[in-house]
């Protein structure tokens, strides 16, 4: 193991990225660039809709809106410097740069996880206490929901980021991955791993085990209200205003479960980068148009605003 002034020494890292072949890089580059349009102005959209619509100032919608912040913000955090790699072939990325990229990429995973946990348990009180809807989700229960989100997402990292600037990479500076993520990293420390691991699985546990748990339970119990509905039209009618929040945290939870959820010692980075493009690629994608098709106040609001437009 090296001394503590050679880790002090590691001033960069080397991002692997996608691929290697030459001719493959320019139209994965142009597809990612497109790709990366598509989710700014996808998202923008749905955050202009909200905002210039009074009848959308819900909590849901609310929600949606923070939802859109934090897409924006994981995909600026990483695809850029993909773009870059694909396009200069500039591998390189600075010590305090790949520990701040970990560490927004952590934060803003937590709080989307916060937020989709918030936007269920509006669900539920929407279908499973209607008269008591306004008194548990008020401006101000609503403010603070978002608020304790990314509070917790952009505190709780901090922990990881400090553990993580403090090891030793004395065995390699390539990162086989396509950003600087946990798992990669450890895999090129020469350090004692065990705290960060240990960090890692208690934190796990607490947020985002704790986090699907209340999801998964608010809508048991939204399940069992909507069983309870005499009529099959009233039934559909009902379930339907989960349905696009529902296949947004289906996605989201199986792309992380097949992400994180297994030993480090099966760590593959083609597994890896191919789940990681899902999330921060797909999921952003699909996410604006998901609750543009699957909600007709906001399909209305947009012929509205288009028609202003021409």
């Amino acid at each position: 193991m090296k001394s503590q002034e050679d880790k002090q020494n590691v001033t960069e890292f080397l991002i692997q990225g996608l691929i290697d072949i030459p001719e493959l890089q320019p139209p994965i580059f142009f597809l990612f660039l497109l790709s990366y349009i598509i989710i700014l102005l996808g998202n923008m959209t749905i955050f202009v809709l909200i905002l210039s619509n009074s009848r959308l100032h819900t909590p849901m919608y609310f929600f949606l809106m923070n939802l859109s912040l934090t897409d924006i913000g994981n995909t600026s955090n990483i695809l850029p410097k993909i773009l870059n790699i694909l396009l200069t072939q500039h591998k390189t990325i600075s010590f305090v740069g790949c520990i701040a990229q970990m560490y927004v990429f952590m934060s803003l995973t937590i709080t989307d996880a916060l937020i989709l946990t918030a936007m269920a348990y509006d669900r539920y009180v929407a279908i499973c206490h209607p008269l008591h809807y306004f008194i548990f989700m008020s401006l101000r229960h609503t403010l603070i929901l978002a608020f304790v989100s990314w509070t917790i997402g952009f505190l709780d990292p901090a922990g990881h980021a400090t553990l993580i600037s403090n090891l030793s990479f004395c065995d390699s500076h390539l990162i086989d991955h396509i950003f600087c993520d946990i798992t990669p990293l450890l895999k090129i420390s020469c350090s004692d791993n065990f705290k960060v691991e240990m960090l890692t699985f208690i934190e796990g546990a607490l947020f985002a085990v704790l986090a699907f748990l209340l999801t998964f339970l608010s809508y048991a119990f939204i399940v069992t209200s909507v069983l309870k509905i005499k009529s099959s039209e009233g039934r559909r009618k009902t379930f339907s205003t989960c349905i696009s929040h529902l296949t947004c945290v289906t996605v989201f939870y199986g792309t992380l479960i097949s992400l994180y959820m297994r030993p480090s010692s099966d760590y593959s980075p083609k597994h890896d980068k191919f789940f990681a493009l899902l999330y921060i690629v797909l999921i952003p994608i699909l996410n604006p148009v998901i609750y543009t098709l699957k909600n007709q106040e906001i399909k209305n609001t947009l012929r509205k605003l288009v028609n202003k437009m021409t």
